[in-house]
């Protein structure tokens, strides 16, 4: 049977609304990030139930977009239809709270009604890979940060000194700068070898990325590297999954 015309989706976050209804922050790969209202959708009776969960491939109709009750707010959808097209199991554990962490990330970041479909589509292979992989969820992280950042503009070229506009050396270390690009480290300054961003520059796709990422022998100074420049453009408000994560690690460690 042929699929009706509608979006490719994924929840980012429900809030409740009224007695029965929810209020959606979704990512389509057409549109971009949007607002729905999922009228009836608490009701016990409701189709949408078991439906409209995060982390699943969704495909939804949708009515035309309504000015938001508040001046100047955002245009929101109301939700015709919902179908399930998740060929995964909702990622578990560490794994989970990962995926919760990439949808802040895209909450937070990503405007609304910017329509990103190759960010969409690395967005997609990181639950999946989640899904699959839960035991793993570090090199996942990394890549998809990587490809959120290069969407948005905010990734220089990763095989430049940026201060200098010169090759970088494959056993000198860099600093990636939200400002400068890409900078030799100072003293006490933590950084990636040269060769481990020619690496990065070099894969192609998320899943290369990945591949990357899971074996570079300076991961972990990856992780504070792309933090901090996530840090610079997110503003001084912390990250609540990221505080859940660590919370999580502590009791388990």
């Amino acid at each position: 049977m042929r699929t009706p015309p509608g979006l490719a989706a994924y929840v980012l976050h429900a809030w409740d609304w009224r007695e029965s209804s929810l209020i959606l922050d979704v990512l389509t790969r057409e549109q971009g990030r949007i607002a729905l209202v999922a009228k009836g959708a608490k009701r016990p009776t409701s189709a949408l139930r078991a439906v409209l969960l995060p982390m699943q491939r969704l495909h939804l109709q949708l009515t035309r977009a309504k000015l938001a009750v508040e001046e100047g707010g955002p245009e929101v959808h109301t939700l015709r239809h919902a179908e399930w097209q998740a060929a995964h199991p909702l990622p578990s554990g560490g794994a989970l709270l990962a995926g919760f962490y990439l949808n802040e990330l895209l909450q937070r970041l990503l405007p609304r009604g910017e329509a990103h479909a190759a960010l969409f589509d690395a967005y997609a292979t990181a639950v999946h890979g989640l899904a699959l992989s839960p035991e793993a969820p570090e090199a996942w992280l990394r890549a998809f940060e990587l490809a959120l950042l290069a969407e948005l503009g905010w990734l220089p070229q990763l095989d430049v000194d940026s201060l200098h506009q010169q090759a970088l050396l494959d056993g000198a270390r860099y600093q990636l700068s939200a400002e400068m690009g890409l900078v030799p480290s100072g003293d006490g300054q933590q950084g990636l070898l040269g060769a481990s961003w020619r690496a990065l520059a070099r894969a192609q796709g998320l899943t290369q990325r990945v591949t990357v990422c899971a074996g570079l022998s300076d991961r972990a100074q990856l992780k504070a590297v792309l933090r901090g420049v996530l840090h610079y453009h997110l503003g001084h408000s912390t990250l609540r999954s990221r505080a859940v994560m660590h919370q999580a690690h502590d009791l388990l460690t």
